[in-house]
């Protein structure tokens, strides 16, 4: 990580937090990984796309929003993905499942919305 950069934040909106909790059957104590996978893309990544998967136990998180004693985070392994951006995570209703846009956090900005799907990981400490 670069020193003195901000932290990435993750905002996730109430409806999205309802899917989690309704689809993967989270109660406190779980958890939800984010990370960058290879193919697609988002607002602020070429060939990338935004990617998560139910992890209970993370292995170093950088970054971790806890609602409802859920944790939503971001390992370090897969901060290069978020590195000096905040993540705003809402529920789109055409995929059934999360939308991402992706926001500096020096103030620029970024204009489209990407959304992604479950990720198959069987291992949640790796991707």
């Amino acid at each position: 990580m670069t020193e003195n950069a901000p932290l990435s934040k993750l905002q996730l909106s109430p409806e999205i937090i309802k899917w989690f909790k309704e689809e993967m059957h989270l109660k406190p104590g779980n958890g939800i990984k984010f990370f960058g996978k290879v193919y697609g893309e988002t607002n602020a990544h070429a060939g990338f796309s935004a990617a998560m998967g139910r992890c209970d136990h993370p292995n170093n998180p950088v970054v971790d929003q806890v609602v409802d004693g859920i944790h939503f985070y971001v390992q370090e392994s897969d901060y290069w993905f978020f590195q000096g951006l905040d993540a705003q995570i809402g529920y789109d209703p055409k995929i059934d499942g999360p939308s991402y846009y992706f926001t500096p956090n020096d103030g620029s900005k970024l204009d489209t919305v990407a959304s992604a799907s479950v990720s198959g990981h069987t291992d949640c400490n790796t991707n």
